[in-house]
């Protein structure tokens, strides 16, 4: 586990770099995070940012990949609900990494 301040407030993580406190999660916290994940985020890295925490306040699960996949079609069109999309707004794996910047846990089945 390690502490990082973050606009002024401790802020834990896991061994991952993921939140261990879920309520610690604010826009400072994922610009930081996107940060450590080489992301630089743009409107549409916040749609599935956004997409992903509502996601998971319905559902108290963070999606895998083929199920974000196939729910951000559903929601935004299938313009954005593909893997193409995604991998290109999120390289090192869009449901991991999206998480990771969105304060979730990391998604069942990722590795």
């Amino acid at each position: 586990m390690a502490t990082v301040n973050i606009a002024g407030k401790d802020v834990e993580l896991d061994e991952e770099g993921f939140l261990t406190n879920l309520a610690d999660w604010n826009r400072d916290v994922a610009e930081y995070m996107a940060k450590e994940e080489k992301v630089d985020m743009t409107e549409s890295h916040w749609e599935v940012i956004d997409f992903l925490r509502e996601y998971y306040d319905e559902y108290q699960i963070a999606p895998a990949i083929r199920v974000l996949t196939k729910a951000i079609g559903k929601k935004l069109g299938p313009d954005k609900g593909n893997n193409k999309y995604l991998y290109e707004l999120f390289p090192y794996g869009p449901a991991k990494q999206a998480c990771k910047i969105g304060g979730l846990p990391k998604p069942t089945g990722c590795i």
